[in-house]
């Protein structure tokens, strides 16, 4: 597996002035020349490559790759850049070096929190109202601040997966180094349902999951007790009749 990390840019902006500018004149031309370092980690450490990025006006004129061992041309512009810088021996070493002395160092320094970092979701069913569709609303399942960003997230209806009924977001970095994701069943809820949400993520043993039943409905629960009262008290109403009637015969 390949793990890209920059090791750094350096920008300069080249104001370009036709003469020294008088108090208030404007500008003729605003030019960006950077480069940016690339550590690219596949297993680890077993192999590294360093990517040294040279950029004008957002167009990449030339570059080294620590696999090539060279400046590499890819514009006009860099071809001069690249002969020259390849001319120097010293120049070269150094680049070779940083494999070691920015890739490999960073790594050992960073990976602890960037690579072997694990911190699992809190996950949670609500009942969201549905703007478009009648109904009781829909659930949503809610991942929030798990990290790295790879999650699985499915729905199940009575323990069978609803795989055709689920719209997702995207994973969304909350900027702290966590991410979340929301995943909405579609179809509206039903009494004597269980819904489940599955979470599967690289910080769990097991699958996460989370289970949501249909509350009862209040007011139809009232009008049934209010049935079933009224239907009991004609009951005893007719036993007391019926007592009242057979002691007034005799």
């Amino acid at each position: 597996m390949e793990r890209v990390r920059g090791a750094g840019a350096v920008l300069a902006v080249l104001v370009v002035l036709g003469a020294p500018p008088a108090a208030g004149e404007e500008l003729s031309g605003v030019f960006q020349d950077m480069f940016k370092g690339e550590c690219h980690f596949i297993n680890g450490t077993e192999r590294v490559k360093f990517i040294l990025r040279y950029i004008y006006n957002r167009e990449q004129y030339m570059h080294f790759d620590s696999d090539v061992g060279v400046y590499v041309a890819d514009t006009p512009l860099g071809e001069i850049q690249a002969k020259y810088k390849n001319s120097k021996k010293e120049e070269l070493d150094r680049r070779q070096d940083e494999v070691d002395t920015i890739c490999r160092n960073n790594y050992e320094v960073n990976a602890p929190f960037s690579v072997e970092r694990r911190v699992p979701p809190s996950v949670s069913i609500s009942l969201v109202p549905s703007s478009s569709q009648p109904g009781p609303g829909r659930l949503l399942c809610s991942g929030m601040d798990f990290y790295p960003a790879p999650v699985q997230v499915r729905w199940f209806q009575d323990g069978q997966e609803l795989p055709e009924h689920v719209v997702a977001t995207d994973v969304v970095p909350n900027g702290d180094w966590s991410y979340q994701v929301l995943v909405l069943l579609e179809i509206p809820p039903r009494h004597g349902v269980t819904y489940s949400c599955q979470v599967e993520h690289v910080s769990l043993e097991h699958p996460l999951s989370r289970h949501w039943e249909m509350p009862p409905d209040t007011v139809r629960s009232k009008i049934l007790v209010g049935v079933g009262g009224f239907v009991l008290g004609l009951v005893f109403l007719a036993l007391g009749l019926g007592f009242y009637l057979r002691e007034k015969s005799s």
